[in-house]
């Protein structure tokens, strides 16, 4: 593993890594459109379960090429230079593993065992623009997972790795090794990498301001002048802030 790589992981497993855990993709997507980032999130894909817990760590890439039938047997897939059987070892832990296989849905891009060993080498989670096979096992694993719709038939099938760790695709948004990918129940966002502390910081902070906004709105207030923030409603913000975030009926 590389010294910068290295730094990444200890930084998102630090503060940034907590403050990503506690907000929504929606949240980090608008802060990066401030920032004139419009695509970041993986359309189309969606997780296994709405119920596995949230995603926040530096992606690892692996790519697909279409498969060609000389070369991609199930001998030559068993060997261990095999770039997908390699990914599952060699992804760090507290990463993501991103796989781009172009969108095929002709055959998995991981299946059950791939996915508990990540789960065992404490990988943060695992994502494609494809699809898995044995997916109700892969759910047993606890191992966040996304994907676009189930894909059972064996991976040579259609599909031949070419490439470890360099930038790819997935879901039509450009990822490079170590840009943070952030899941949660709707879908995956991902973070350029020099931007991941700012973002952690400004989502953080939009998610805390919607909770106030929230009771506000269920209490009967217009959203105006209120949702967005304005300056005015970021003044009352702080002042319920330091309030220690009392409930309204008793702020007032």
């Amino acid at each position: 593993m590389s010294a910068t790589r290295t730094s990444l992981a200890i930084e998102c497993g630090s503060a940034a890594r907590e403050k990503l855990r506690k907000v929504g993709t929606a949240n980090v997507a608008n802060a990066l459109l401030k920032r004139g980032f419009r695509n970041v999130y993986l359309l189309g894909l969606s997780p296994i379960s709405t119920g596995q817990e949230r995603m926040v760590g530096p992606a690892y890439t692996l790519r697909f090429m279409p498969a060609r039938e000389d070369i991609d047997t199930m001998a030559n897939y068993g060997r261990d230079d095999n770039l997908h059987r390699r990914a599952v070892e060699e992804c760090p832990s507290g990463h993501v593993l991103v796989i781009d296989t172009g969108g095929c849905l002709k055959s998995a891009a991981a299946g059950d065992l791939m996915t508990l060993r990540m789960r065992q080498r404490q990988v943060a989670g695992v994502v494609t623009d494809g699809g898995f096979r044995d997916t109700p096992a892969i759910r047993e694993t606890g191992l966040p997972a996304y994907q676009r719709q189930s894909a059972p038939p064996a991976t040579p099938i259609a599909m031949h790795p070419v490439e470890l760790n360099g930038p790819v695709g997935c879901a039509g948004v450009a990822i490079y090794p170590g840009d943070v990918l952030v899941g949660d129940a709707e879908g995956v966002v991902a973070i350029p990498r020099h931007l991941v502390e700012e973002i952690a910081e400004e989502a953080l902070d939009a998610a805390e301001y919607e909770q106030f906004a929230e009771q506000h709105i269920a209490r009967g207030r217009s959203i105006f002048g209120l949702f967005p923030a304005t300056p005015e409603s970021r003044k009352e913000y702080d002042g319920w802030v330091a309030a220690g975030r009392p409930p309204l009926e008793m702020y007032r």
